[in-house]
């Protein structure tokens, strides 16, 4: 069975970038034809698609957000990151790594998903 565990800092200030990581076992990263996604749900709000890895390191983004994430991958680590940059308390939500097996921007669609993690932005 694949698990996804995000990882990394629960705060963050404003202008600050954070980074979360997201390990997967029990499947390869690398395997046809599967998309590696980050979602967010911010308090009180619906859930967002924010971007995504594809099984061929292609990465793929939400448009409104293009120039605030980086998304990579290391395969020796079976890994996949989210970089998010000059947050604001806007971005507070708890974050979650999911694998879909096509490519979709729908964040409710997707056959395995972390557990998630909260990040909070303030100063």
């Amino acid at each position: 069975q694949v698990q996804l565990q995000e990882s990394g800092p629960g705060l963050a200030k404003p202008s600050q970038t954070f980074s979360l990581t997201c390990t997967v076992s029990g499947g390869s990263i690398t395997a046809n034809f599967y998309y590696w996604n980050w979602i967010r749900q911010p308090p009180g709000k619906g859930l967002e698609w924010l971007g995504a890895i594809a099984y061929d390191g292609m990465p793929h983004c939400n448009p409104s957000l293009c120039r605030r994430i980086s998304i990579s991958r290391d395969t020796s680590k079976n890994q996949f990151t989210l970089k998010l940059f000059s947050v604001t308390p806007e971005d507070t939500a708890v974050y979650y790594c999911a694998r879909n097996f096509r490519f979709s921007e729908n964040p409710d669609e997707y056959d395995y998903r972390g557990q998630g993690t909260q990040v909070t932005v303030s100063s």
